[in-house]
């Protein structure tokens, strides 16, 4: 029989008396595929129980009840029953029966499947709760399974594969583990003892790119649009204090982010060095068109504005007071994207001049944040989010459609 690694000895004694997180509250074991993590969390999940408590009931969640079955009881009940435990399954109630050196408890199986799923679980009282894959459970899910946990000395168990660094979970959760009086592990495969060097080797083998960080290196890293997978920190640089000619773009969101950026020339080479954004879902508010004009006036400054690139969303901004103020201060107008029959972001043709690069220079605002390159909204518009991970990128870019698309070699710095 193979032993246990150290991380997944911390995980199977956090909770025994004398341990040093013995008053954690809360346990998250995060990280790659294949890392041990799953099963030295949910044998310790039944441990604990069957240690601390009798007579109580315990939630064991998955995604769906069947991937529940297969991926964690399958594994589990196999080895507390050569441990010495008795278990008894009743699937039409989804109950599980555990008997173990003279104690019993109940653990309900449920699946977070989708909203929906919140409602299954309310009204119950739970002395415990694990919840595996939870990074694919929707919040309220979640978050109803954790307010069930109100019996004394009751703890939080979760488990997952890392997702995008937007998730919910990870910024509630994995961040915040410590002011939540979290204990945070995170998983690689060199944790999971069973695994053969050959085997490890043959995984890492199998992705790349964000993929490869987030399945094997185990990091929340972002996976939505176009990736560039290939930054590397000597492409990374420090944009210009005075350019040759300024521009700003603006991607418009009333419930989804708004995102709008000065690009300056200089030297053949656009840069952006400077962002607006905000998030109406995490700020919980929306802003006013106004608040996004004046916003964009503060973007550009006392800088000479050569042309405002928004998108047909965002007409209303061109309309308010801020808006109709840059049209007066700016020499070219406040235009939308698909004010042209042609519809090819006219005011941004400058992207294919001198070597055709493209690069940001904005200050990132907090750790683990970046940039992305997304495809084209309807074909007409370019759109740069951000990325889990800083650096650079380089390669190819298409704006707009037809025979008029704008295409060149793309190089996306920031610092």
């Amino acid at each position: 029989m193979t032993a246990f690694s150290p991380k997944q000895r911390t995980v199977l004694s956090w909770w025994v008396p004398g341990n040093p997180n013995r008053d954690r509250e809360a346990i998250v074991c995060d990280g790659a595929v294949r890392s041990g993590k799953t099963l030295a969390m949910g044998l310790s999940f039944f441990l604990w129980a069957m240690s601390c408590f009798s007579g109580q009931k315990f939630g064991v969640c998955g995604k769906t009840i069947a991937s529940l079955r297969r991926n964690v009881l399958s594994e589990i009940l196999p080895k507390l029953e050569a441990l010495g435990a008795k278990w008894k399954e009743k699937r039409t109630d989804n109950l599980l029966t555990v008997k173990f050196r003279g104690r019993e408890n109940q653990f309900y199986v449920f699946g977070g499947r989708d909203e929906s799923s919140a409602s299954l679980i309310q009204g119950i009282t739970f002395a415990g709760v694990l919840l595996d894959e939870v990074a694919l459970m929707p919040r309220s899910f979640v978050e109803q399974a954790c307010a069930r946990c109100s019996v004394a000395g009751s703890r939080l168990w979760f488990n997952c594969n890392p997702a995008g660094p937007g998730h919910w979970f990870y910024r509630t959760w994995i961040l915040e583990a410590e002011k939540r009086n979290c204990l945070r592990l995170h998983f690689t495969m060199e944790d999971n003892p069973s695994l053969t060097p050959e085997i490890r080797q043959r995984y890492q083998k199998l992705y790349t790119g964000v993929f490869y960080r987030r399945f094997i290196l185990g990091q929340w890293a972002q996976a939505e649009g176009r990736v560039y997978d290939f930054f590397s920190p000597e492409m990374v640089g420090k944009a210009p204090e005075s350019c040759e000619k300024w521009y700003i773009s603006c991607d418009y969101g009333t419930v989804n982010p708004t995102s709008m950026g000065l690009w300056g020339l200089r030297g053949g080479v656009w840069y952006r060095v400077k962002e607006f954004y905000f998030n109406s879902r995490e700020a919980r508010r929306q802003m006013t068109d106004e608040e996004y004009a004046r916003a964009l006036e503060g973007l550009a400054g006392e800088r000479r504005i050569t042309a405002v690139i928004v998108d047909p969303s965002a007409e209303g901004v061109a309309g308010a007071q801020g808006g109709k103020r840059c049209s007066q201060r700016y020499p070219a107008d406040l235009r939308s994207a698909e004010g042209r029959e042609d519809r090819d972001l006219r005011g941004v043709r400058g992207l294919s001049a001198g070597d055709g690069r493209v690069r940001l220079g904005f200050i990132r605002r907090r750790e683990g944040q970046g940039a992305q390159g997304a495809r084209p909204r309807h074909g007409r518009h370019a759109v740069l989010r951000r990325h889990g991970s800083g650096g650079a990128a380089g390669g190819s870019f298409r704006v707009g459609g037809g025979k008029k698309a704008l295409t060149g070699d793309v190089r996306v710095i920031f610092a």
